[in-house]
């Protein structure tokens, strides 16, 4: 498909979202599903028939509500009351880039390329430990031109209406993390054997509280606006795939995850938090640990069901890599693995933790043997239709974040996964369809059709291949 065709097909699927917003409230309020009925097929008319329409313009042309905090309403994402599920993605180094002039402007091109294909959600470091362009340099210490990178970062999503997961530190060592922790409680004298210490040690755990409340307190240069009081957050995330091999009962984890979600309520009690786990089932629940990708995956030290249940936790996190976990050459198996392990945690979501679930990231690499763009788009599919079947029903799949986006001139930075929307059409096609599918389901009107009218729902075509 060639750029031009690729552009109006996105434009036009994207546009149907605004007629849909702008008009729907009227239209059921006067007549029902009757009207919503023609309004459906003034959509697949507008499909049908391509206009230059641009979507960031339309939705700029909207009365523009307030841009408030979102909330948890028991297993739903909740903005002004309204349902809110999410379609999202990660691109980690946004702060990095910012950080310096030549590459800003890549962090704008990512925001306006996501909003393109009506994006909401970015997930993203608000870290780098000890590293090169380092935002905490030592404990406690930090760079402010780093920092105004972070508050550019903040300041420019908001822009294109996207909503940012800011996690706090990583367990793996890229951008410092854990064990960059470690390394500057050896350097203080501290007795560390391992880098699982940073969970039980009390001045570790006081050097990244001491992050958690600098990060949190900080007031934007850009916007004048403190964090933690900044809709613009969607949410807290503790730390990026945290895993205590060291003990796989995972009680030191627990007691870490107990205390830091308490931690940053108290520092935060408007924003979500959530953990950054990657979904693995552990000792508490052995019925479970059969939707695991593999036997390994029980041994970490972490605990599905149990880590969520702590106290001050909002939604869970699960991320999604049938080609690390199973095995590096795709087939047919990633794909029904990648089925069942959302069906899983939806299930688990509803049944026992009453909150939404994320898929937080999500993909396949183009390293892996035997990849192609139809397999990444199947897979793509794979989990929004998961995803739709939960959303229709009001269920727990709060949304999925695709790993990773990238802006054009970036592919030094590609560890495999990154899409760049310029260069993959069917992708994006793909992308701004569950994204128009959604955005049409949380508008207030659709909310209250869905369970307030007796007839099959017209919504119903939002499920439909077809459209």
């Amino acid at each position: 498909m060639d750029t031009h065709r690729t552009k109006l097909v996105l434009q036009n699927i994207l546009v149907v979202t605004t007629i849909f917003m702008t008009l729907i409230s009227t239209f059921c309020a006067a007549s029902g599903v009757e009207q919503l009925e023609t309004m459906v097929e003034e959509a697949e008319d507008h499909l049908a028939y391509p206009s230059t329409t641009n979507w960031i313009d339309e939705m700029n042309g909207m009365e523009d509500e307030e841009w408030a905090m979102v909330q948890r309403k028991g297993n739903q994402f909740v903005v002004n009351d309204q349902p809110f599920y999410v379609n999202g993605f990660n691109t980690y180094w946004l702060m990095v880039f910012a950080a310096d002039q030549s590459t800003r402007g890549k962090v704008t091109d990512v925001f306006k390329q996501a909003a393109s294909v009506g994006l909401t959600i970015c997930r993203t470091w608000a870290f780098n430990d000890g590293q090169w362009r380092a935002l905490q340099k030592s404990p406690a210490v930090y760079d402010e031109e780093v920092f105004k990178a972070l508050d550019f970062v903040i300041s420019e999503a908001k822009k294109y209406k996207i909503r940012l997961i800011l996690s706090l530190t990583n367990n793996w060592d890229a951008y410092g993390g854990k064990p960059q922790y470690v390394k500057w409680g050896k350097e203080a004298g501290l007795n560390l054997t391992s880098d699982d210490d940073f969970f039980a040690h009390p001045t570790l755990k006081s050097y990244y509280k001491a992050h958690v409340k600098t990060v949190l307190n900080r007031v934007n240069t850009l916007t004048n606006i403190t964090y933690k009081d900044d809709p613009t957050v969607f949410a807290w995330e503790l730390m990026n795939e945290p895993r205590c091999t060291s003990d796989p009962s995972g009680d030191k984890l627990q007691e870490w995850i107990q205390e830091m979600a308490v931690f940053v309520k108290s520092v935060d009690p408007k924003h979500l938090v959530e953990i950054g786990l990657e979904g693995f089932y552990g000792p508490s629940t052995l019925n479970r640990v059969q939707y695991n990708p593999n036997t390994y995956a029980q041994q970490v030290g972490t605990d599905f069901i149990r880590n969520h249940q702590a106290l001050g936790v909002d939604f869970a996190s699960v991320h999604i890599y049938a080609d690390s976990w199973i095995s590096q050459s795709i087939s047919d198996v990633h794909l029904q693995f990648t089925e069942s392990w959302i069906k899983a945690h939806i299930d688990d979501a509803e049944k026992y933790l009453g909150m939404p679930v994320v898929f937080a990231e999500f993909g396949v690499s183009t390293k892996d043997p035997g990849y192609n763009v139809s397999f990444r788009d199947t897979l793509i599919n794979t989990v929004y239709k998961t995803l739709l079947n939960s959303t229709k029903k009001g269920g727990s799949g709060g949304g999925s974040l695709l790993w990773q986006l990238f802006p054009d001139g970036t592919d030094y930075m590609d560890d495999g996964y990154a899409i760049v929307l310029s260069k993959s059409p069917s992708t994006s096609n793909i992308i701004a369809l569950h994204s128009t599918r959604l955005a049409l389901f949380n508008s207030k009107c659709a909310w209250k059709c869905k369970w307030g009218c007796r007839k099959k729902s017209p919504l119903e075509f939002l499920y439909n291949d077809d459209l």
